[in-house]
């Protein structure tokens, strides 16, 4: 509902207060005591707010009268500085409301035409786009009258939030990957950047009713990854998610949590205190304005997202059927590395990691196997090894020597020399060797092994 005000410093539509003489809170100077385009032109007569130069339409709710030239619509500007008022932020703002995540359609116009002109087109209801229905067409265009891209920014700002677009110095290089199904916009809830933090991050995903192993291996996985220096990128969802998260703050590391609401509304509700402290000590990142609520669809949209900002995507436990299994195949597709974290045979959830690791993912089973993979050359893994026995020192005919005697009673040298394949003089030397070690003794004219030789020996004889 638009009211007519007067010029005492009366709210304008989008809830910003404004003065004579002063800066609002959005950021645009009334100098010398000009009228806000949004306020009365006599403080005597109402000014009716439903007439505009442009369309027939009563209001342009993008704020954006033509495709050349720009309405602040609301008197908005973007006060982290990230990108200034402008066409392309406020038509962004605008469609980032109006199309949902991940939309090829929608990415494709925007493509083509620019953010303005689908904006506008949208706004004023036509003309129609190519690509979508007659019925599709009019449910975008209802959706379309009901936005306001300056209140949305307004609220952002007041949260503490930003809206980053492609272009922006802020914007995050890796995301033009997803082509047509690039976000529209980012907004980012936090003080660092994200372009920076995704130059050098990495996903850890898994289920949400994961086992006490798989909370284990994903907050130690993001603990490790985050003392190597890496930023862990997660969903902020219970199980998994949520065990990645703390793993790297409990590290004294950074993570990002990436919505699929807006990033104002913490969910799950349960996470609200975690999601504070990643917004305090990381980031926040959503592509749903301020206010938005998750379905389904966008839980799964979102992933492509957090595949696409990482380097590679970790996943510790997933059933056959769990989402996280939508972000490693997104993964695969983009050309990112795809890791699995390995559980037992018998166990469902970790079924569709299994699966991955039956095609084209890696298996690792600590963060400095992850870091090999994803990271610049030379930082490889230490050598895994079982511990080194004093009887792997010994020469390998002395070995022989060893493993000949029975472990049960003192043997003569012939039948000792005969079972390690060598003359009888080479064995007796050899057991004169192996008594200074400790290994054997000698018993009247026959040689036995020590307690120390029997339990060095007997694994072999097992295995033979």
């Amino acid at each position: 509902m638009t009211r007519a005000e007067g010029t005492g410093g009366a709210k304008d539509r989008t809830g910003v207060d404004g003065w004579a003489g002063s800066r609002d809170r959005a950021g645009i100077d009334d100098a010398g005591g000009a009228h806000d385009r949004t306020r009365t032109h006599d403080a005597g007569e109402a000014h009716d707010r439903t007439r505009t130069d442009g369309p027939t339409r009563a209001q342009d709710p993008t704020g954006i009268r033509d495709a050349g030239g720009i309405r602040d619509a609301g008197g908005i500007r973007d006060a982290g500085g990230a990108h200034g008022t402008g066409d392309d932020l406020l038509a962004r703002v605008f469609l980032a409301r109006v199309v949902e995540p991940g939309d090829e359609v929608a990415g494709r116009w925007v493509r083509e035409l620019g953010a303005v002109e689908v904006a506008r087109r949208l706004g004023n209801g036509g003309p129609q786009l190519v690509g979508v229905t007659d019925k599709r067409w009019a449910g975008l265009c209802a959706r379309a009258g009901l936005v306001e891209p300056g209140r949305d920014l307004a609220v952002a700002q007041d949260a503490g939030v930003r809206f980053v677009c492609p272009g922006d110095v802020e914007w995050p290089a890796q995301l033009d990957d997803l082509g047509d199904a690039r976000p529209i916009g980012l907004w980012v809830r936090g003080r660092p950047n994200l372009r920076t933090w995704a130059l050098k991050s990495v996903a850890v995903v898994g289920a949400r009713a994961c086992t006490e192993y798989g909370a284990h291996m994903a907050a130690t996985l993001a603990a490790g990854l985050a003392e190597h220096g890496w930023v862990v990128v997660s969903g902020g969802a219970y199980g998994v998610d949520g065990a990645a998260h703390r793993g790297a703050l409990g590290a004294t590391g950074v993570t990002v949590a990436v919505l699929a609401c807006g990033v104002d509304r913490p969910y799950p509700r349960g996470h609200a205190e975690l999601i504070r402290r990643i917004a305090e000590q990381g980031l926040v990142v959503g592509e749903l304005p301020p206010g938005e609520h998750p379905t389904p669809s966008r839980f799964i949209l979102r992933n492509r997202v957090i595949a696409a900002l990482t380097r590679g995507t970790v996943v510790v436990e997933a059933a056959y059927r769990s989402g996280s299994l939508v972000t490693a195949r997104a993964a695969q597709r983009l050309g990112r590395h795809t890791i699995g974290v390995p559980g037992p045979a018998t166990s469902a959830l970790s079924a569709g990691v299994h699966e991955l690791l039956r095609g084209d993912a890696v298996l690792v089973t600590d963060a400095a196997e992850i870091v090999e993979l994803v990271g610049d050359i030379g930082e490889l893994a230490p050598d895994r090894r079982g511990p080194v026995l004093p009887r792997d020192l010994l020469e390998p005919a002395a070995r022989r020597i060893l493993a000949a005697l029975p472990g049960n009673r003192a043997a003569p040298p012939r039948e000792i020399a005969r079972g390690a394949q060598t003359t009888e003089d080479d064995a007796i030397a050899r057991l004169y060797e192996l008594r200074a070690l400790g290994y054997v003794e000698r018993h009247s004219d026959g040689w036995k092994l020590t307690r120390q030789a029997m339990i060095s020996v007997r694994p072999d004889r097992g295995r033979r």
